[in-house]
């Protein structure tokens, strides 16, 4: 059932390459058996740091079905997802990941996210990037307008 689409995504991710539009990476969004966004590595080609395979799938899914959830759907992509593409499949409630390779074979491609990995588990006086917080009551301003909106679109 799965192999299709992760083939699919694999033969994506070599043709990629062969483009020099980006890293060797695609994905593929599935909805019911039908694929409803796809996404090839951007970043070099768009000098988009966030154009990462998943995340240019699930931007293609959800303007598809004009929705900011994916619900019940799969993601096929060529290699465990990093930290910022977790965090968008966990935000688009994506159901389940199938995944080829991993986050070591990936490093030893020259692709290491483990240092991210290891820095979101750091307080935030101690990671590598400064983090500074600024105006924090003045900040919460915006969550209590977001409080009293009453035609807030929850997510």
């Amino acid at each position: 059932m799965s192999y299709p689409f992760m083939q699919r995504a694999i033969e994506m991710a070599v043709a990629n390459v062969h483009t020099g539009r980006g890293g060797p990476f695609a994905a593929l969004v599935v909805r019911k058996g039908e694929i409803i966004g796809t996404g090839t590595n951007l970043v070099t080609s768009t000098n988009d740091p966030t154009a990462h395979a998943e995340i240019v799938a699930i931007r293609e899914a959800c303007e598809e079905i004009n929705s900011f959830h994916l619900d019940g759907c799969d993601l096929y992509t060529t290699c465990e997802p990093c930290p910022m593409c977790l965090g968008a499949i966990y935000w688009a409630h994506i159901a389940r990941i199938f995944y080829g390779s991993t986050r070591h074979d990936a490093a030893l491609a020259g692709f290491d996210d483990d240092f991210i990995y290891r820095e979101i588990e750091r307080p935030p006086h101690l990671r590598r990037v400064q983090m500074i917080q600024l105006a924090h009551a003045d900040a919460q301003r915006a969550f209590q307008a977001w409080s009293e909106y009453e035609d807030r679109t929850r997510y």
